[in-house]
């Protein structure tokens, strides 16, 4: 099987460089501060990892104001051992107050990281923390009393007015229609010999009866 040739991203390697001077900047702090052995080697371990949680934090987003909170503390934790380590700092006679900063670490570390992890399964989201909407308790059908009262029925209709002439010129129709077919005319047949509406052909046809 071929093996998938490795991309090397320019800006992790950057990332990776960075990081690995930062280790080395703080471990030579830590141990010019008097904490030798593995101690030294944990102190930049506990700053990349407060760094990575509050990053972790911010993308989450919620909360973000711990998450940059913690951020800051760990990059300035991070910049200064490199600033320090930079020729600004004599290694040999480290102050007392840096002493204190360098042994009182673990401490913040340990705060900021247990804060970062377990704050964020304590913040609920706003809709999730309303409570459910009480069910509503079911009415009682409304009594004969209550029951609006029914509309009523309308009026029929308005019988529509018929020209007198209309009229006469119908009866020749349906006289004319009873000689050839021995049957009074119905309305279809009077409304299309007339082309008058239906309701107008009703009309006169009642009228005709």
């Amino acid at each position: 099987m071929r093996a998938l040739p490795v991309r090397l991203d320019a800006v992790l390697v950057q990332a990776l460089i960075a990081a690995a001077l930062s280790f080395a900047h703080l471990h030579d702090l830590a141990s010019a501060a008097g904490q030798h052995g593995w101690k030294a080697w944990a102190y930049p371990v506990s700053v990349d990892l407060l760094l990575v949680a509050a990053w972790r934090r911010l993308r989450s987003g919620g909360a973000k104001a711990a998450g940059w909170c913690w951020f800051l503390v760990a990059l300035t934790a991070s910049l200064g051992a490199n600033v320090a380590t930079a020729g600004l700092l004599d290694l040999g006679a480290v102050p007392a107050w840096l002493r204190i900063l360098v042994a009182g670490w673990p401490a913040v570390a340990f705060l900021g990281g247990t804060l970062l992890a377990h704050g964020a399964t304590a913040d609920v989201p706003t809709g999730e923390r309303e409570s459910a909407p009480e069910p509503m308790a079911p009415q009682a059908p409304a009594s004969a009393a209550e029951l609006p009262a029914a509309e009523p029925e309308s009026a029929p209709p308005s019988t529509t007015p018929v020209p007198p002439a209309l009229v006469t010129l119908a009866r020749k129709v349906a006289d004319e229609h009873r000689a050839r077919t021995g049957t009074p005319i119905d309305t279809s047949t009077l409304r299309a010999r007339l082309g008058v509406p239906l309701p107008l052909a009703e009309a006169i046809a009642a009228q005709l009866t």
